[in-house]
């Protein structure tokens, strides 16, 4: 067997191995908890507070989407007489983003097209993967926290959502 060969028959498992693994994430998953840790002390928070609503879903396509909102979010009576501190409450209260992803069984990359926070569009984001059955948990490696900078783990965990 030559190089050629063997990188072809490599890269031929390599395919194989990710449709495989893909199997177990494809579908819709409902948001069950969103913790952040902070790396330094263990403290953990509920960052959408106890229960807050969201989906992600993973199609045969390639693509994603996912939207998470605050449990419990202002609701304004008519958007064109909100003040802007109102509007950064309802940006603060959610997150959402779409894209392509990959997943090799371990770490599931989304490639982000669009965002509602247009720092990520463009990016790729890792995350660690672990499914258990119908639950699906999501964790970042540390990363700078969005408020004060310091390393912290987010932790999302998620339901499959079983069709009608």
């Amino acid at each position: 067997m030559s190089i050629k060969d063997l990188a072809c028959a490599l890269a031929l498992l390599a395919s194989t191995f990710s449709a495989w693994a893909s199997e177990e994430l494809y579908g819709t998953w409902k948001l069950l908890s969103f913790t952040q840790e902070v790396v330094a002390t263990g403290e953990k928070t509920n960052v959408f507070g106890n229960a807050p609503k969201g989906f992600i879903s993973y199609s045969r396509d390639g693509r994603m989407y996912g939207i998470l909102a605050k449990d419990e979010r202002p609701k304004p009576n008519d958007m064109s007489k909100v003040s802007s501190e109102q509007r950064v409450e309802l940006f603060n209260s959610m997150a959402a983003y779409a894209g392509t992803f990959t997943f090799d069984g371990k770490t599931v990359t989304h490639n982000v097209d669009i965002s509602w926070n247009e720092n990520w569009t463009g990016t790729a984001q890792k995350r660690n993967v672990k499914v258990d059955g119908r639950k699906l948990y999501i964790a970042t490696n540390p990363i700078p926290s969005g408020i004060d900078g310091k390393p912290v783990i987010l932790v999302l965990e998620w339901e499959k959502v079983v069709p009608r």
